[in-house]
């Protein structure tokens, strides 16, 4: 290595050693069970160490397989890969929310697929209200934007329409990036070793017992493959929240004119308002009173011609002469 080149590559070797204490966490403990199986085997309980005897083997054989032990086998790894080319752009998860507003919110739903139409982005969620009429009254939209566009992205989205709040935050994740990288390097040259093992081995007790070894390490690696792939998709695509609004409709000021307005017309105007009350006014007690009408003129009537009838009786009966 030239000496304009050891200057780079010593902050790179600095986050290797820095991950490299994770990343011995995550291997299993194979010097240490071996070492645990060793004082077994020498203690008087000679039962207990022939039911450990085949995974204490297999342990010791695995530990032997990863040449020269776990911590050589993860400092090579460490090495390889932070002085690989494609670790030393920077890892970083961006997320920016953007509200709008506008009077047609239909056209700036459109503007805002264009912008991510324009930056090879996608719309990952659309959730739209409409109003009783069937125009668009709100929207939200969750979108995915490559990341090294992430900034020019967010300065189209907030022209779309009048913005109202904008706001972003960044995540450097280059050391857990790297960190997982050389777990699943080193769980991989692992599980290549132990399958060599696994074909060498000679008895059943053996092979069980490297079996559940290599089981073991493949679930781990399985495990740290997601985790690879999810950091891979969140720094690859920054995702961005757009909320859409309909700007409130104003009713218009009345004009000074028609506060202030005098003359004939004017008058004309309140007179035939004030017409116009009186006469729903009046209409309203008609209607309100004529249903009591009719029920007392059915009550009131029968009533008046019987007395009428009774008072017609005591004018035509005689009245009889008193005894002299």
């Amino acid at each position: 290595m030239s000496r304009s080149s050891r200057p780079r590559t010593r902050p790179r070797r600095a986050t290797a050693v820095a991950v490299l204490a994770a990343a011995l966490l995550a291997l299993p403990a194979c010097s240490t069970s071996g070492g645990s199986d060793d004082s077994g085997g020498t203690s008087e309980d000679g039962s207990a160490d022939g039911a450990r005897a085949p995974e204490a083997a297999a342990e010791r054989k695995a530990a032997d397989a990863d040449a020269g032990g776990p911590r050589a086998s993860v400092a090579d790894v460490a090495t390889e890969v932070v002085d690989a080319p494609e670790a030393t752009p920077r890892a970083v998860i961006s997320t920016g929310n953007v509200a709008l507003r506008g009077p047609d919110v239909a056209t700036a739903l459109f503007d805002v697929r264009t912008v991510v139409d324009r930056f090879a982005g996608e719309v990952q969620e659309d959730r739209t209200e409409t109003d009783t009429e069937g125009e668009v009254l709100r929207s939200r939209l969750v979108v995915r934007v490559p990341a090294a566009r992430f900034t020019e992205a967010m300065t189209a989205l907030e022209g779309a329409a009048d913005l109202v709040t904008s706001s972003s935050t960044s995540e450097d994740v280059t050391t857990q990036v790297l960190d997982v990288d050389i777990r699943v390097a080193v769980q991989r040259r692992s599980i290549r070793r132990i399958a060599l093992l696994l074909n060498r081995a000679e008895s059943i007790r053996d092979v069980v017992a490297i079996e559940a070894q290599l089981f073991r390490r493949q679930a781990d690696l399985a495990s740290l493959e997601r985790q690879q792939s999810f950091l891979a998709d969140q720094t690859a695509q920054s995702t961005i929240t757009v909320s859409l609004e309909r700007t409130p409709e104003k009713r218009p000021p009345r004009d000074d004119e028609e506060d202030d307005a005098t003359g004939f017309l004017a008058g004309l105007d309140a007179g035939w308002g004030a017409l116009v009350t009186f006469g729903v006014g009046l209409a309203t007690f008609v209607g309100a009173v004529l249903p009591w009408t009719l029920v007392l003129a059915l009550v009131a009537v029968p009533c008046w011609l019987l007395a009428r009838r009774l008072r017609r009786r005591r004018v035509a009966t005689p009245t009889a002469p008193d005894p002299a």
